[in-house]
């Protein structure tokens, strides 16, 4: 454009200084035509040239498309360019902001922000960016959405939601309530009031303080407002709403407790469509009236000749007692927490009584308070604190019998070295012997569910594990019932225990064989399942993470819903006297948990029931445990030589290791604490060659003392003995050079044994 003005100027100034006419008539209709030129170039750049123009006519047919799309939109929509100028305004925009064809964005929505400019530039730029922006606004006007797309290079739609609209016709709604009403957000101030509430106070309060003097008010309380014409109380009720919203409605009251209200003005009718559970009851239990959502509360459809106790119950005492004292004045502004009854004994609601009067004299208002979730979450952190505290009771219990059946079993041993197969009380002896096993076998049960037992982990891949175990599982089904397998072909490997782990199959498959007496099908399903993110269930928290899933499902009769959350429980059992302990389940709880798993059960009383075991996938090597002995029978005239420190705070167990020590030539010094174990080795002449103590004792403990011991013999071995697991001690501490570790209960062999493997 510009080198056309610069020629046609070039050619007025030449026509101007040369003399002859015919040039210059000539140089000035040159300098005419390149102006026009350039003035068409400036104004219709797109005439001269065709890919321009291509391009000015789809942006046209674009705008077109987009005036068409927005023209009957509901919320106001505007369509500018690059800058923000409007190019066109829908109908709603006009009828929300008026006449904008002509004006800068910042224009129309200054009506509803103080500083549009800010809002707009951000989301511009984040349009550019993006190709879309949008942002939550909140303003005295309201709640708005506004969003911006980029349409094209220099073209952009805007839309505004006005999410508060539902908002104020709900508060338009709420102003005409004869009955006070207010809507708090969750900071306590107050976000709306309607026409009573404003009236009843002469202001227009700011926050809840402003009103009720305190901010900590509850459902149900009898509070003092400061009115126009003085002090009056109201019964506030309170409904919570989204978003921490609270609405608070002032019931008329007069001293609450201390004195008779007055009547309700209006009548009961007045409050039927109250979002507030409300029942008004006589003095003899007898329910005179209910509005809406009381009834929908208590899953009732009419309260006509029902009374209180024909619809709650879990007061304690006589809800009776409950209502006469309140009728009196007795009981204050207490509320209680009753549950309801029949088909509705999972509900839970809280109760706050308030006297009233009506005209057959004393009645009580009944303010209900919905808290069924609460008293969920309530039962349900019992049901862990008890499942712990049962755990730490059973691991104690466990460590305890572990001392007994070590002496009981161990001085039989003794008594057995002394009789032979001839004498006759050698079967006597080994009734004794096989029943203290039997003994130690419910022991070891009791240390899985408390997560104590002894583990060896190693790296399994559960399709061979359960493949070595179909053979003896098809024998524990029978004929009726058939095992089927279900392998992932890629099935990642877990660490767990394989003894144990057989354990907590065989347990799933024989309970799942009990729940079908009339036969059905077992299915084993494994997959691999990835956890995204963390998953919540049954008051478990799953970790992200890759997980090898077992899934045990029966066809059997399934479990009653009041009686899942308890199976894992020990010696509960839905079985008949003398069919089972009530350990199975609770054993498969303690293995899964102290090998790093879940377990879940679901259950239908018409289809059957799912176990479904979590493992943790392992993909790297197991570290290298502490080896526990496993017992290696020797020839009894194996004699051994060497002195042994033996540490035992258990009086039997120590009494008979020392013998059996000494029978195999050993030679004994006992202690019963670590205090007097060191007071010994404080001889340096005393020569010893192997410790064998107990982990845990009054005092200081074997590993510490132990330590303390090694310093000056570092060349001593060292057998641990415990009624506890190994990793009651291994994992805190470093491993002690030259140890292993022999669990409760031992018999005189296994003890003898690895002593003289210690030693030698």
């Amino acid at each position: 454009m510009w080198v056309f003005v610069a020629v046609s100027v070039f050619a007025v100034v030449v026509a101007l200084v040369i003399s002859q006419p015919f040039l210059q008539v000539g140089l000035g209709v040159f300098a005419v035509a390149l102006a026009g030129i350039a003035i068409i170039s400036t104004r219709w750049p797109d005439a001269l040239n065709p890919t321009r123009k291509k391009e000015h006519r789809e942006k046209a047919a674009m705008d077109d498309a987009v005036r068409a799309l927005i023209s009957h939109d509901s919320d106001p929509a505007f369509l500018t360019d690059a800058e923000g100028e409007i190019r066109f305004a829908n109908a709603a925009a006009e009828e929300r902001f008026g006449e904008s064809s002509m004006d800068h964005l910042t224009v129309p929505f200054s009506q509803i922000l103080a500083n549009p400019e800010v809002a707009l530039y951000r989301l511009q730029n984040r349009a550019f960016t993006v190709g879309s922006a949008k942002e939550d606004l909140s303003t005295r006007n309201g709640q708005f959405r506004l969003s911006v797309v980029q349409v094209s290079d220099d073209a952009q739609l805007w839309r505004l939601d006005d999410t508060g609209k539902g908002a104020r016709a709900a508060g338009r709604a709420a102003d005409t309530l004869t009955l006070p009403m207010m809507t708090v957000g969750p900071s306590n101030a107050i976000l709306y009031i309607n026409d009573a509430f404003r009236k009843l106070l002469g202001r227009r309060p700011k926050s809840v303080k402003d009103v009720f003097g305190a901010t900590d008010v509850t459902s149900g309380q009898v509070l003092s407002v400061q009115t126009e014409t003085g002090s009056e109380d109201v019964l506030v009720a309170i409904v919570n709403g989204a978003a921490g919203r609270r609405e608070f409605y002032a019931l008329p009251t007069q001293d609450g407790v201390t004195q008779i209200a007055r009547p309700l003005a209006g009548g009961w009718d007045a409050i039927e469509d109250l979002p507030v559970p409300l029942l008004k009851i006589a003095d003899t239990g007898q329910i005179l009236a209910s509005n809406r959502e009381a009834r929908a509360l208590l899953g009732i459809d009419e309260t006509r000749d029902q009374s209180v106790q024909d619809i709650l119950d879990g007061l304690g005492r006589p809800i009776q007692d409950w209502l006469r004292e309140a009728v009196n004045g007795q009981g204050g502004n207490v509320s209680q927490f009753l549950r309801g009854r029949g088909a509705h004994h999972e509900t839970f609601v809280q109760v706050t009584l308030n006297r009233a009067t009506g005209r057959d004299g004393p009645q009580l208002i009944a303010v209900l308070n919905d808290v069924t979730e609460l008293k969920t979450l309530e039962a349900q952190f019992v049901q862990s604190q008890k499942m712990q505290a049962i755990g730490q009771l059973a691991g104690g219990v466990a460590h305890d019998f572990n001392n007994l059946l070590t002496a009981i079993s161990g001085h039989c041993d003794l008594l057995l070295l002394r009789h032979d197969q001839g004498d006759q009380d050698y079967g006597d002896l080994i009734q004794i012997h096989q029943n203290a096993n039997r003994a130690a076998s419910l022991v070891g049960q009791l240390l899985a569910f408390s997560r104590k037992q002894n583990l060896q982990p190693e790296r399994i891949d559960l399709r061979d594990t359960l493949a070595d175990l179909t053979h003896l599982l098809n024998r524990l089904v029978g004929e009726k019932v058939s095992l089927t397998l279900d392998h992932d072909p890629d099935l990642a490997c877990i660490k767990a225990d394989k003894r144990q782990l057989e354990q907590v199959m065989m347990n799933l498959v024989v309970n799942a064989r009990d729940a079908m007496p009339k036969g059905g099908e077992i299915k084993v399903k494994t997959e691999n399942v990835v956890v995204e993110r963390v998953m919540e269930r049954d008051r478990a928290t799953i970790p992200p993470g890759e997980y090898v899933v077992v899934k045990v499902i029966d066809e059997g009769h399934g479990i009653p819903p009041e009686r899942l959350p308890k199976i894992f429980e020990p010696f509960y059992t839905t079985k008949r006297t003398g069919e089972g302990t009530g350990l199975g389940l609770s054993t498969v709880y303690g293995i899964v948990k102290q090998t790093g798993g879940f377990i879940f059960a679901t259950s239908d009383m018409a289809t059957g029931t799912e176990f479904q075991l979590m493992f943790p996938a392992h993909t790297l090597p197991v570290a290298e445990s502490l080896p526990v002995v496993v017992e290696q029978p020797r020839p009894k005239s194996d004699a051994g030589d060497g002195v042994v420190l033996l540490v035992e705070d258990e009086a039997p167990v120590r009494a008979f290791a020392s013998r059996a020590l000494q029978l195999r030539g050993y030679t004994v010094l006992e202690a019963d604490s670590a205090e007097a174990a060191l007071e010994l080795l404080e001889d340096k002449d005393l020569n010893v060659d192997i410790f064998v103590t107990d982990v845990i004792m009054p005092g200081m403990d074997g590993p510490t003392w132990v330590r303390e011991a090694l310093v000056d013999r570092p060349d001593t071995k060292v057998v641990f003995v415990s009624g506890y697991a190994e990793d009651a001690f291994s994992d805190t501490d470093d491993r002690i050079p030259n140890s292993v570790f022999l669990p409760k209960p031992f018999s005189l062999t296994e003890l003898t044994s690895t002593v003289q493997g210690q030693l030698h």
